[in-house]
């Protein structure tokens, strides 16, 4: 069940790059536009390059190289001695999260424009959370399956 939760992240990763994360205007007068991490990192690779590589690896980068090295680790390509690794993946892709809640905070707090949350903001935040999850009981299991493999070896 884990494998397909984990198969399930790879794809919904990208849907949620793509949707939009809140609706931004400067007036209230004025349409708010929609905001994704690819039209945000869009418009910062135009004004700060170094901001845009820190927010691409923790959007981008992080989860998804994370989703990737369990889903090789459930398919036995890969040791589950990685998995700390991938646990701090997993902390640096919630920076992220973290990242945006700090800008709408910010902005809502400043009350010169208008910020509304929209649903790519919870799809990624649930994926962000799966991955974490799923990892926590990959370790889980690996720890489990440990336990059985050394009792079978007392009882020989």
């Amino acid at each position: 069940m884990l494998r397909y939760a984990n198969l399930a992240l790879l794809v919904l990763f990208p849907i949620a790059w793509f949707a939009p994360l809140m609706r931004a205007g400067l007036l209230p007068l004025f349409g708010l536009s929609e905001i994704s991490v690819i039209s945000g990192l869009q418009s910062l690779w135009g004004t700060d390059v170094i901001l845009a590589l820190l927010v691409t690896f923790f959007a981008l980068f992080a989860p998804y190289m994370k989703t990737l090295g369990l889903a090789l680790i459930h398919f036995g390509m890969m040791r589950r001695k990685t998995l700390p690794v991938l646990h701090i993946l997993g902390k640096l892709a919630m920076a992220d999260i973290f990242l945006i809640a700090l800008y709408i905070t910010l902005t809502k707090g400043i009350g010169v424009g208008k910020i509304e949350t929209a649903w790519g903001l919870y799809m990624f935040t649930a994926c962000i959370i799966a991955s974490i999850v799923i990892g926590h009981l990959t370790e889980k299991s690996s720890k489990n399956s440990k336990s059985v493999s050394k009792n079978e070896t007392i009882t020989r």
